[in-house]
This record gives structure tokens, sequence and C-alpha cells, in this order.
């Protein structure tokens, strides 16, 4: 382990003087800013301590969004905070912050990062690994470094609330003007010091429809590989922010083209890449493409979604191809190759991303159905309707369609049977025969995408 060095020296981040904006020439408003964070921002201040609505927050306020939270940096060291704030307690371990508890929201208070220039002895510096990522962050600074320090110049953004004014030292105002991603510093040097940078530019590009500097794009394919060093459960937190917050079908596009999707989903890039006679296939993209847009339009209309469904639409197609080579090389039915290759694909995945169990073993038994659909007559018919993965495994039975792998008439069939009474559902089940007791109940209302 080393020691970072400054992405500028202490000389030259001591002169740098930020554009200041008054609040005549800028479209933020208190009125958009949440009550609690406010209670925040003026109590620091009248404890004498500089307080900053920074990042995530300004950005969206000046792109005309409203922020799901209020990030707020001050001077003031995480044991000053605490003792301003009764309900407020300090976390984190690479770098300490100060969470301030209210009844329905937190706000969450930094002191000003340094550049990682303390004495190696002292708890309160920088420490990368040998491939240059940050493991420990507990250097604090200036407001200056602490700019600098950022990753993005539109996450760089200071709303100052003495008096309402906007600090930018970076020409973050200029970017976002502009709806374009820049990194702060060296591209290659602030991608090797965090790999997820490459992965969270992607995904502000996707959601707040922004381009990203051709110099921060440049590395990404390059330097992809970092990615796959990173642990897999902090990369299943970002997975949830690509694609569970209405912007996957964008998130994923941005990925792909970048070159970082196959450091996430190893199997089901090469099934993207090796379609019929070793060529992309555009069925397999429209496939998962599909998927994504149904899930942001669920998003839209307030409706549940679940990674098990996603993961199980991005993993089909390698298990559908594990199972027929397991069923090549031995005597298994479609339903235990599914099974089996399930299981190993699965694990494979996990070493990338983390799947918990509880979404794990549900994508599975949906994938395990799919074979069942073919059959349309008898009690095991009918029962299937029943099942508690029915409708997730129904959802993916329909997106199968656009592979060709599954005729839109079984799909249809099975979308009527779902509108039917159940006397009428217990006659489809028996070959048009009469209904009579144990006729099937309607399904779970409930979608699972």
């Amino acid at each position: 382990m080393a020691q970072a060095g400054a992405l500028l020296t202490q000389t030259t981040t001591s002169a740098v003087l930020p554009r200041i904006i008054p609040r005549s020439e800028h479209n933020i408003s208190r009125a958009n800013i949440s009550r609690n964070a406010l209670k925040v921002l003026y109590r620091l201040k009248d404890g004498g301590y500089q307080a900053f609505i920074v990042g995530g927050g300004v950005r969206d306020l000046l792109l005309n969004r409203q922020p799901k939270d209020f990030d707020i940096a001050t001077d003031a060291s995480p044991e000053q905070v605490r003792a301003l704030f009764s309900n407020a307690r300090l976390i984190g371990r690479r770098f300490r912050l100060v969470h301030v508890r209210f009844r329905d929201e937190i706000v969450e208070v930094a002191t000003f990062r340094g550049l990682g220039n303390e004495d190696l002895e002292s708890e309160d510096r920088q420490i990368l690994d040998a491939t240059g990522r940050i493991i420990k962050d507990n250097s604090f600074g200036s407001i200056e470094e602490d700019a600098w320090r950022r990753d993005f110049t539109v996450n760089a953004l200071y709303y100052n609330i003495a008096d309402y004014s906007i600090w930018d030292f970076v020409n973050g105002m200029q970017d976002v003007e502009a709806r374009r991603i820049r990194l702060i510093g060296d591209p290659e040097t602030r991608y090797r010091e965090d790999p997820v940078r490459m992965i969270r530019a992607a995904r502000l590009a996707a959601k707040l429809d922004l381009d990203i500097h051709p110099e921060a794009a440049a590395p990404m394919a390059r330097l992809g590989a970092l990615i796959d060093g990173v642990p897999p459960a902090r990369l299943f937190d970002e997975f949830l922010k690509v694609f569970e917050t209405g912007h996957a079908l964008a998130g994923y596009q941005r990925l792909r083209a970048h070159g970082l999707f196959e450091h996430l989903f190893p199997a089901t890039a090469d099934w993207l890449a090796s379609g019929a006679g070793g060529r992309p296939d555009d069925r397999r993209n429209r496939f998962i493409e599909r998927a994504l847009a149904n899930t942001d339009q669920r998003i839209v209309d307030g409706l549940p979604v679940t990674p098990m469904f996603l993961f199980g639409v991005l993993l089909w197609g390698p298990v559908q191809e594990r199972a027929a080579v397991l069923r090549r090389a031995g005597d298994l039915s479609e339903v235990q190759s599914l099974i089996d290759a399930g299981l190993e694909v699965t694990i494979e995945q996990i070493e990338r991303i983390t799947l918990p169990r509880r979404f794990s073993v549900p994508m599975r038994e949906m994938i395990q159905l799919q074979p069942r659909f073919n059959r349309r007559q008898g009690r095991r018919a009918s029962v299937l309707l029943q099942h508690r993965r029915f409708r997730a495994a129904y959802d993916l039975l329909v997106l199968r369609t656009e592979l060709g792998d599954v005729p839109l008439e079984l799909a249809d069939w099975w979308t009527r049977i779902q509108s039917l009474s159940p006397e009428e559902q217990h006659r489809e089940f028996n070959g048009g025969r009469g209904g009579g007791r144990g006729s099937p109940r309607q399904p779970p209302a409930e979608q699972a995408v």
C-alpha cells in the first residue's frame, strides 16, 4: 500500500479561488430544499462553521430536477458536528461521516476532505492499494481541496447557506450548462483510485441524459478490467442504482457502449456476442432491452420491481445454452438441465455481483418453470397457474417471444387463460370438457418485473 498522490499540490489549491455565482444568477431556491437539510445548514452556520449543500443535490436543482436527498459539507469536524445535534451519530470507516436523523429523513454531513498529504502514521490520511484504488480515506482539509477530490465537475458545486450563492472551483457550472460529465483531474488516475467511477459516469449520463466528455470516456474500455476487482457486494449496490431507478434501458446501453457491461455480466456479454454462426443476434439484445424498458415503465407507474426478475432475464440466455450442453452430455430432462445450469451460472455470476439468496432462489425457480408452459392441459397445467412464481415466469415467457424460442400463440394462450373465470379455466385445462369442483383460482394480480 502507498500514500495517495495529490491531485494538485497544496500550494496550487491554496491559491485557487472559486467562481462565486450569486443568487440572482442561478435557479436554486430554498423552497426546493428539504426543511430538515435547511435546519442542519442553519445550525452549522449559527455555530460558526461553513455549511454548504454539495454534490447531486446542487446538480439536480440546477437541472430543474428534485433531488432525492441533500448532502452537506462543512469545515466542522465530525465530533464538532455531533456536538451540535442530539440526533446525530458518527458512521463510516473509510471516511467518517455524521448522520443527522429526523423522523422522515437522514441528512448526511461530511467534513471537507483533504488531498491525502498527511503523515503516514496519522489516522487521518488516504491509502491506496497496488492498483491505485482508495481503500482508506480519512483525510480532512479545506473546501478547495474537497472540491478537487470529488469525482465529476457537476458534483463539485457548493450552495452556500450564508448568502445563497454557488461556489465553483472546477468549472462545474459550465459543464452543467453544457450537459456533460467531466472528471476532475486525470481520468485514468481517478478511475484507478475507484473503478466504480466508470459505472457512475455511465449511470449519471443515463439518468440525467448527459454526454460523457471524450477525455472521460476514452479510458473506460481499456480500464474496464479494474471493475473485476471491486467487491461483489458493492457492485450489487451499483446494479440497483443503474437498473432499478427508472433509467435501466439507458444505463444498460451506456454500459455496453463503453465496454463496461462485460465486466458486470460476462456470461451475458458472451451470449449477446455469439448468436447463430458466431455473429451477434439482434433478437437477444431486443429481449433484454424490452425487459429493461418494461422495468422503467413500472417505476414510472409506481409499481414494484425486483432484482430477481432482472437477473433472471440477464442470465436466461447463458442458462439456456448451458442447459443444452448438459443435456447433450448426459441423460437429463429439460427441467433438470435448467436446474443444474441455473445453479452453475448463478455461482459464476455472484463472483462478480452478489445476489442475495432471497433473490437468487426465486430467480432459479422462475427459470425452471419455463418448460411447464408447453403443457396446456391436465392438472399440472392448472397447478402452474397457482405457482407462487407464476407471474414472474409468465413475464419471462412473454419476453422470450422476442428471441423466437416461444411461439407467440403460446404466450397469447397463457395471457388469455388468466382473464377467464375459474369455470372457463377448468374447461380449457380439460380440453373443453365442463368445469366442476377443483377449478383453479385466478392467479395473483401483482406483476414480478
